[in-house]
C-alpha cells in the first residue's frame, strides 16, 4: 500500500499497487499528452519556422535563376537584336543591290527601245519618203500624160475641124462655083502663075 497526499485538501490517503499504478499512468499520460502537445507545437513551429526558411531559400533561390534569366534573356535579345539588325542591314544591301540591277536593266531596255524605235521611226521616215518621191513621180507622170494626151485631143480636135471647115469650105465652094467660075479662076490662077515665072524668065 503507497500513501498519497491530495494536493488540494491536504488529506493523505493509501492506495494499493494497482491503483497507484494506474495514477502513475494517468500522470504518465497526462504528462506525455502535455510533452506531446508541446512538442508538436515546437515541432510546427520549428516546421512553419523551417518552411519560411525553406520559402526564403527557395524565393532567394528563384530570385537569383530570375536575375540570371533576365540577364540571359536580356543578353540573347541584345544578340537578335545585333543579329536582326544585321540581317536588316544585309537584306537592305541586297535589296538596294537589286533595285540598283534592276533600275540598270530598265535604263538599259529604255535605251534598246529607244535605239530600236528610232531605226523603226527612220526606216518608216525612209519609207514614207520613198512613198511621197512615188506619188510625186506618179502624179507628175499623170500630169505629164494627160497634158499630153490633153494636147494630142486638142491637135486632133484642131485637125478635126481645119478638116470640117475646109470639107465645110469645099462644099460651099462647089455649091456656089459654076462652070464659069472656074474658069475664072483658073485664068486668074494661070495669069498669077505667069507673072511669077516672067520675072525670073526674061
Amino acid at each position: 500500500m503507497k500513501e498519497i497526499i491530495c494536493p488540494h485538501c491536504k488529506k493523505a490517503f493509501k492506495v494499493d499497487e494497482a491503483g497507484f499504478a494506474d495514477i502513475v499512468k494517468q500522470v504518465r499520460d497526462h504528462q506525455f499528452e502535455n510533452d506531446l502537445s508541446e512538442g508538436m507545437q515546437i515541432a510546427e513551429r520549428e516546421k512553419e519556422h523551417a518552411v519560411e526558411l525553406t520559402k526564403s531559400h527557395l524565393k532567394n533561390l528563384l530570385q537569383k535563376h530570375l536575375v540570371k534569366k533576365d540577364q540571359e534573356i536580356s543578353e540573347l535579345r541584345s544578340q537578335n537584336e545585333q543579329q536582326l539588325a544585321k540581317l536588316v542591314s544585309l537584306k537592305e544591301a541586297e535589296i538596294a543591290e537589286m533595285k540598283s540591277k534592276i533600275e540598270k536593266a530598265e535604263v538599259e531596255t529604255k535605251l534598246t527601245v529607244t535605239e530600236a524605235t528610232k531605226l523603226i521611226e527612220k526606216e518608216r521616215d525612209d519609207l514614207m519618203n520613198q512613198l511621197k518621191a512615188k506619188e510625186t513621180e506618179t502624179q507628175l507622170l499623170e500630169k505629164s500624160l494627160q497634158e499630153k494626151f490633153t494636147e494630142q485631143l486638142k491637135s486632133k480636135d484642131d485637125i478635126i475641124k481645119m478638116k470640117d471647115d475646109e470639107i465645110a469650105y469645099r462644099k460651099d465652094m462647089k455649091l456656089k462655083l459654076s462652070t464659069k467660075m472656074i474658069g475664072e479662076t483658073l485664068e486668074q490662077h494661070c495669069e498669077v502663075e505667069f507673072n511669077k515665072l516672067r520675072a525670073t524668065a526674061f
